[in-house]
């Protein structure tokens, strides 16, 4: 049995930008990171009046174990039940988290009990959502338009970081905790309807016998082509909307369905070094730009202000990426342009805390952003049009829990490293594991060469 990719009813070749049901997609979206922003203020506001910092501290961090540990189950999830009908399922059960725990506030004092059992559910159904997430664009459009979707998706992400906050504390000065949170499950509310609108081009199932002995067969024995029973896959110029024989997905266990997909990525030359680019672009770049940027920023004088400038910098920068690939669509060579952008990147990371003013080190970030932002759309719109759309779930799944399980793990280490050597060596230090990401790219042969479709 295969799965064949088929186009929604009435679907026509349209760039993604003027395509009514890619922006019905991006509006849902845009509306449910909104609320996840003002949901992490809610939550932080929340934890900060019912315990101490440090029991806030943890509050905010314990969605993260959850989500790390289930992130793989997610991808499996996304793929036997479909990345439509994940995501609207994870909405509707956030949307009823937040609300429920807006309603108890309203009746009781904060308590910090609700408020973890809130972080627990988020992180669990985080570990679903973000596959499915990933997973989403493949059935919405053509592989030609995915690079402009991924330019699309990095404006909303942008946006919701920009109005999210100001949201987030209006919604605290008028209502308190309750009133943000209740807020916040309007907004992932507002996504659902929207979703529910959205067509997507489903995997549909059908018999292909399989030649004994064929190549196809003996490469997929060996995990290096596409799992038994495939009669094609999805490669670059396939046009939109075509049918496209992809592998089925939910034919066996969940246990099973996880080890084809981690087959298939082992096996796959250039989604494997490419999602090892990915994971060390992450480790080299969250240290730096997270605790990292707070030390160096206290340590120059710059204050909360100063470090405000440079993080707006930052999304100042990446928000042109976006920009630039929302409009242009589609750039030539589009791995070595991201390797070219992600050493170009970590050098201008080291760069940062070297920098002897303030608004040097704002200069640096938007370029920091430009090239980051423009490596990491470039990578996403990789691996969505490498990926066959059955195992766009599973693969989500790798690549969300490198950038969300391992690396932030280089956070506290950054901090350390900082107060036992100071900040130059530790961004210089940084900035090398991000650029090998960069190296690695240029030294995969097939990875080097992989194009986005015309």
């Amino acid at each position: 049995m295969t799965a064949t990719l088929t186009a929604p009813v009435g679907a026509t070749a349209r760039p993604a930008h003027r395509d009514g049901n890619v922006l019905r997609w991006l509006g849902a979206y845009t509306a449910s990171m909104v609320g996840d922003n003002v949901y992490y203020l809610a939550l932080s506001w929340a934890a900060v009046q019912a315990g101490t910092p440090s029991q806030a501290g943890l509050v905010m961090a314990v969605s993260a174990v959850p989500r790390a540990l289930l992130m793989l189950g997610g991808g499996v999830v996304a793929d036997r039940f479909g990345p439509r009908r994940v995501v609207i399922g994870s909405d509707v059960v956030r949307c009823a988290a937040v609300l429920a725990v807006a309603a108890l506030l309203l009746v009781s004092g904060p308590g910090l009990w609700p408020l973890v059992v809130l972080a627990v559910v988020f992180g669990i159904v985080d570990a679903v959502f973000m596959p499915a997430v990933g997973a989403l664009p493949a059935r919405l459009t053509g592989p030609d338009q995915l690079a402009r979707v991924q330019g699309l998706r990095g404006l909303a992400i942008r946006f919701a970081g920009v109005v999210g906050g100001p949201l987030g504390g209006l919604g605290v000065a008028l209502g308190g905790a309750a009133g943000a949170f209740g807020l916040a499950g309007l907004l992932i509310a507002l996504s659902v309807p929207l979703l529910v609108s959205v067509r997507t081009r489903e995997l549909a199932v059908t018999p292909v016998p399989v030649t004994p002995g064929a190549q196809g067969a003996e490469d997929a024995g060996r995990g290096g082509g596409p799992a038994a029973g495939v009669a094609d896959s999805v490669g670059p110029g396939d046009p939109a909307g075509a049918p496209v024989v992809v592998a089925e997905a939910g034919a066996g266990s969940p246990w099973r369905d996880l080890r084809e997909g981690l087959r298939y990525i082992r096996g796959h030359r250039v989604l494997a070094p490419l999602l090892v680019a990915i994971a060390l672009g992450d480790l080299g770049f969250v240290g730096p730009l997270n605790v990292g940027l707070t030390l160096l920023a206290d340590r120059r004088g710059w204050g909360a202000a100063g470090m405000g400038g440079v993080l707006a910098g930052f999304g100042a920068g990446a928000g042109i990426a976006a920009l630039l690939l929302a409009v242009r669509g589609r750039l030539p060579h589009a791995a070595r342009v991201a390797a070219g952008a992600i050493i170009t990147g970590s050098v201008a990371v080291g760069a940062l805390a070297f920098v002897p003013d303030l608004t040097a080190a704002v200069g640096v970030a938007v370029l920091v952003g430009l090239l980051t932002g423009l490596s990491g759309a470039l990578c996403g719109a990789l691996i969505q049009t490498q990926s066959e759309p059955a195992y766009l779930g599973r693969v989500s799944s790798v690549a969300g829990i490198v950038s969300l399980g391992f690396a932030p793990l280089s956070m506290p280490l950054s901090a350390a490293a900082i107060g036992w050597w100071g900040t130059g060596p530790v961004f210089v230090t940084s900035a090398a594991v991000c650029g090998l990401g960069g190296v690695v790219v240029l030294c995969s042969g097939p990875l080097r060469r992989a194009q986005l479709p015309l």
